[in-house]
C-alpha cells in the first residue's frame, strides 16, 4: 500500500455542502474523492426541486466554489433572488461538478455501505490513527472498496425521513398505509397534482416544509374546490412557531409563516392536534388515532416530519454524539429545539465537529443530527474550517466567523432560558444559549436540505 498521506480525502455526498468541501480541499491543494449515491450531483436537492427556498443566492454559494466557477467564465445568478432546488442544481452544482478539477474525482452511483479503518475494527487501538479509512460502496458494477486518508461526511439526512409515530418509531399500521403516505415535500402543483387534487389530504408536521405543502394545497384547492386540507401537529401551535414575520431578516421566510397563519385563520386549512399512535386503513381510506380519539377518513397523507442521520455505515468508527440529538456534543445544546428556536449558535468548525476517530468529520445537515433546521452557509463555514484543519492550518481552522440573518423570534422566552423577549430579534449576545460572540450563527431551515 502507498503512503496513506498520498491518499485522497473522501467527501461523502455531492450536495451543496459536499461540493463546497471538495472546492475547499482543492483550493488547499488536497485531492478530494467525492462519493455520491445518486445518479447526479444534488440528487437529494432534486427530490424537492420544485420548492423555492427562502435564502437568496448570496447565501447559497460557497466562496471557494465561486472562485473556481468564476475562473471558468460562469455567470453568477442574481444574488438577491431565491432559487428553487432545481435551480440550485442546474445553475450552481452541475456547472461546478463539470469543471475539470471535479470531473476526475467524482464517483456517482456509489452508495456508502460501511466506513472503517483498514484492517482494524472498532475495538483495535494500536496503529489506528495511521491506518487509512476503507469505504465500502455499492455501485452498478458491484461492491468496491475505496481508501482515504480522511473523511468528510456531508451525506445529509434527506434519505431517512422520520416516521409518523409520535414515539419516534413507525406508528402501528403505518407500513400497511404506505401507499397513502408521501414522506417529504410533495409536488402538489406539479408532478403529484392528480394524486392530491379533489382529495382529502392530511399534512403532518410543524416546520417550514409543512408550510410549503399546505400553501401549495391551498392553491390547488382554488382550482379543485373538492380538495380538503387538514394539518396535524403534535402539540398546540404557538403563534411564535409561525416565525418572525416582518422581523425576519430573510423576507421570504417571514412571509411563509405569515401566509400559513392566514390560511388557518380563514379556515382554508383545518388544524388538529394529535399524537399519532395508530393508522387504520379501511376501504381505501386512512384513519389516525392517539389510542383513544380517532380522526379521518383521509385519502392521502403527506408526512413532513423531518429526517434523521443514517449512522449505520459508521458503526465501526469511534464517534462522540449527543445522546438526544445525535449531533456532536459541542453543538447539541445550542441547536436543541427543546431549548430555543431563535436561530443563533456560536461559530463552530473543525474543533467542535471532531470525533475521537481522528480525521473524520460529519458536516452539513447531518452534523445537526435530529435538529430540524440548517442553513447552507453554516455548512460552508464548517467545511472551510475542516479543510484548513486537514491541511495543517490550525489558525485557519480555529478562525471561524459567520454572521447570518436572524429569524426574529425565539421560543425560549419571555422569561425562558434563552432570549428575554420571544418577539425580539435574538441577535443580541445577551444570554448564554444564544452565544456571546459578535458573529452568531443563526439556524434557519433550508427547505429540502433540512425539510
Amino acid at each position: 500500500m502507498s503512503d496513506p498521506d498520498d491518499l485522497p480525502v473522501a467527501v461523502i455526498g455531492a450536495g451543496p455542502v459536499g461540493l463546497a468541501a471538495a472546492a475547499q480541499l482543492l483550493q488547499r491543494g488536497i485531492t478530494p474523492l467525492i462519493i455520491e449515491a445518486g445518479p447526479s450531483v444534488g440528487t437529494s436537492v432534486l427530490g424537492w426541486g420544485h420548492v423555492r427556498i427562502f435564502s437568496p443566492w448570496k447565501y447559497d454559494i460557497d466562496a471557494a466554489a465561486r472562485e473556481l466557477l468564476d475562473r471558468s467564465g460562469w455567470t453568477a445568478p442574481d444574488p438577491d433572488v431565491c432559487p428553487t432546488g432545481r435551480e440550485v442544481v442546474e445553475s450552481y452544482l452541475a456547472p461546478l461538478a463539470a469543471l475539470p478539477e471535479f470531473v476526475a474525482h467524482l464517483r456517482l452511483e456509489h452508495r456508502v455501505r460501511a466506513v472503517a479503518r483498514l484492517g482494524l475494527d472498532k475495538l483495535n487501538t494500536a496503529g489506528r490513527e495511521s491506518a487509512p479509512f476503507v469505504i465500502t460502496v455499492a455501485t452498478p458494477a458491484g461492491e468496491r472498496q475505496l481508501l482515504a486518508r480522511a473523511i468528510i461526511d456531508a451525506s445529509g439526512t434527506y434519505g431517512v425521513p422520520n416516521p409518523l409515530g409520535a414515539s419516534g418509531t413507525a406508528a402501528r399500521g403505518e407500513a400497511e398505509a404506505a401507499e397513502h403516505i408521501f414522506y417529504g415535500i410533495a409536488d402538489v402543483l406539479g408532478r403529484d397534482r392528480q394524486r392530491y387534487g379533489g382529495r382529502r389530504v392530511l399534512v403532518v408536521g410543524s416546520g417550514h416544509s409543512a408550510f410549503d405543502v399546505l400553501i401549495d394545497l391551498a392553491e390547488l384547492a382554488r382550482a379543485e374546490p373538492r380538495t380538503e386540507i387538514t394539518w396535524l401537529v403534535r402539540r398546540p401551535f404557538a403563534n411564535a412557531k409561525y416565525g418572525g414575520a416582518e422581523r425576519d431578516a430573510l423576507p421570504a421566510r417571514g412571509a411563509l409563516g405569515t401566509r400559513m397563519r392566514g390560511l388557518v385563520d380563514r379556515g382554508v386549512v383545518r388544524q388538529v392536534v394529535l399524537r399519532i399512535a395508530d393508522l387504520r386503513t379501511a376501504g381505501g381510506e386512512v384513519y389516525l388515532s392517539d389510542g383513544s380519539a380517532e380522526i379521518g377518513p383521509f385519502d392521502e397523507i403527506v408526512a413532513t416530519t423531518g429526517s434523521r442521520p443514517d449512522l449505520a455505515p459508521l458503526r465501526e468508527l469511534r464517534l462522540r454524539l449527543d445522546e438526544i440529538l445525535e449531533a456532536p456534543p459541542a453543538l447539541a445544546p445550542l441547536i436543541d429545539p427543546n431549548v430555543h428556536s431563535c436561530g443563533t449558535v456560536p461559530p463552530h468548525g473543525a474543533r467542535e465537529l471532531a470525533h475521537p476517530e481522528r480525521d473524520f468529520y460529519i458536516v452539513g445537515m447531518k452534523s445537526y443530527g435530529r435538529a430540524p433546521t440548517f442553513l447552507m452557509l453554516t455548512g460552508y463555514e464548517q467545511v472551510r474550517s475542516v479543510a484548513a484543519a486537514l491541511a495543517g492550518d490550525t489558525a485557519g481552522a480555529l478562525s471561524v466567523e459567520l454572521a447570518l440573518p436572524q429569524t426574529g423570534v425565539c421560543s425560549g422566552g419571555p422569561g425562558g432560558d434563552c432570549c428575554d423577549d420571544a418577539a425580539s430579534d435574538c441577535g443580541s449576545p445577551a444570554s448564554s444559549c444564544c452565544g456571546t460572540s459578535d458573529a452568531l450563527i443563526p439556524r434557519s431551515a433550508l427547505t429540502g436540505a433540512a425539510p
